[in-house]
């Protein structure tokens, strides 16, 4: 009997001693699980316009809503955490015409509601205190805006180039490519040139009676950088990705261009 004794009390120190290791691995794949959670977190930085003024007529322009809003929300319900920056910090100015009945749509309306999302418009960064170390990728919303200041701001062209070195999504929609303009690959080439493009077209320009006004045509641009630009008939959804590169056509081609960012990050 003592032996029977002793004989059960070694199975039970056994099965105690492999349930607590079985408890410890539990506990490390449970570690292990939340550190890959965080380590795919998806940390994006949107640059917009600080420029206001639409050329030399008199009336206001900036970045417009609705590309900046359906990205910024498509990208957000899916766990993103947003940073907005611009080229002198504080408030960036929305194109007026974007804020009409006729150019909303359901992003757009959350905008209008969404607190949270007016204080970042409010209070953006100055660009020259981000670094493309701190994200996983960078989007331009467009609005004619980009057209006076991005496309020369040293600082914005520097740090595209350091995504694109770090080989993370660049992504561009309407007007945005104009960014683009003096941006170059580590070649020190046009870093549109020989990579699939598309931006505001020159017939989509002249539909808005702007040809005149803006300093230049993002589709004549990228086509002079070297860049294969494509289009679609104006104002139809239309996006592109060439690598990291993501670029999308007009307002309606918002949505595509988050959903190409989001797949390039997963």
């Amino acid at each position: 009997m003592n032996l029977l004794k002793s004989l059960a009390i070694v199975l039970t120190i056994i099965t105690a001693s492999s349930c607590k290791d079985s408890d410890k691995t539990s506990t490390s794949e449970i570690v292990l699980e939340d550190n890959i959670k965080t380590e795919n977190k998806m940390n994006i930085l949107f640059v917009l316009t600080s420029h206001d003024q639409l050329g030399d007529t008199g009336k206001k322009t900036g970045f417009w809503i609705e590309e900046f809003a359906s990205p910024y929300y498509s990208l957000l319900d899916q766990g993103a955490t947003i940073t907005l920056a611009t080229p002198k910090g504080g408030a960036a100015p929305i194109d007026p015409s974007s804020d009409t009945p006729a150019a909303s749509t359901e992003a757009t309306e959350r905008f209008k509601t969404d607190a949270t999302a007016q204080n970042k418009i409010k209070n953006t960064l100055a660009l020259s205190t981000v670094d493309a170390t701190d994200f996983d990728a960078v989007f331009y919303p467009g609005g004619h805006g980009p057209l006076w200041d991005l496309a020369n701001d040293s600082t914005s062209i520097a740090l595209i180039e350091a995504f694109n070195a770090q080989q993370k999504p660049i992504a561009f929609v309407c007007h945005a490519p104009a960014a683009l303009k003096s941006v170059k690959d580590a070649n020190g080439k046009p870093l549109v040139k020989g990579k699939k493009v598309t931006g505001f077209t020159n017939t989509e320009e002249a539909a808005v009676q702007l040809t005149d006004v803006v300093p230049f045509l993002v589709e004549d641009m990228l086509k002079e950088n070297g860049g294969e630009y494509s289009k679609k008939e104006d104002w139809t959804a239309y996006a592109i990705q060439d690598g990291n590169l993501i670029t999308g056509q007009n307002p309606a081609s918002s949505e595509l261009v988050a959903e190409k960012l989001l797949n390039a990050l997963k």
